[in-house]
């Protein structure tokens, strides 16, 4: 069996000890007393896309943490028994007081750079439909940037997505459709 760094260590049902035994070729933490198998999915975030008329995007700057003083997409994660569309729209007038109305999902992409935290994030392409930009929740400023012309970036995954933006905006300018 490899060695896997255990974070969970008590069943959620009975109380007693989790190990990890494979099932499927999977690693997964099973309860010694009642069998309980506990999957360690990772968490849904979803954040939102907005560009002004000059083609930049709208980012935050982390007030704390490890992220603490770097940049990223506005973004949070979704509550239990909440929509994700319901949730991008909660989250970002949490972080930015703007209200905003989804266009469509531009993408979703596994997160990987935090091993302690994985997530599945929902990139959705927005337009503000009211308030005014103000730092709020995590964030203590947001500004918007060129896309050639980032500050220094919090989350890999988010440089993913803004690579992708610059080549859907270089297409629209062509007048190309979007795939």
């Amino acid at each position: 069996m490899k060695k896997i760094k255990q974070r969970f260590f008590f069943c959620p049902m009975c109380g007693g000890v989790l190990n990890y035994r494979y099932y499927q070729g999977q690693p997964r933490l099973t309860c010694d007393s009642c069998t309980y198998i506990m999957y360690e999915n990772p968490v849904v975030g979803v954040a939102a896309i907005i560009v002004n008329d000059e083609d930049q995007i709208l980012l935050g700057r982390r007030k704390g943490g490890q992220y603490a003083g770097l940049w990223c997409i506005p973004c949070g994660y979704v509550e239990y028994d909440e929509d994700v569309y319901h949730a991008v729209k909660r989250e970002i007038k949490e972080e930015t007081n703007l209200d905003i109305e989804v266009i469509r999902v531009f993408t979703v992409q596994s997160n990987f750079h935090d091993p302690e935290h994985q997530t599945v994030g929902i990139w959705f392409l927005s337009r503000v439909t009211g308030g005014e930009p103000a730092a709020g929740d995590d964030l203590d400023e947001v500004k918007y940037f060129n896309l050639d012309q980032l500050p220094m970036m919090s989350f890999p995954t988010d440089l993913v997505v803004i690579q992708c933006l610059r080549k859907e905006l270089h297409r629209r300018r062509a007048g190309l459709r979007s795939v």
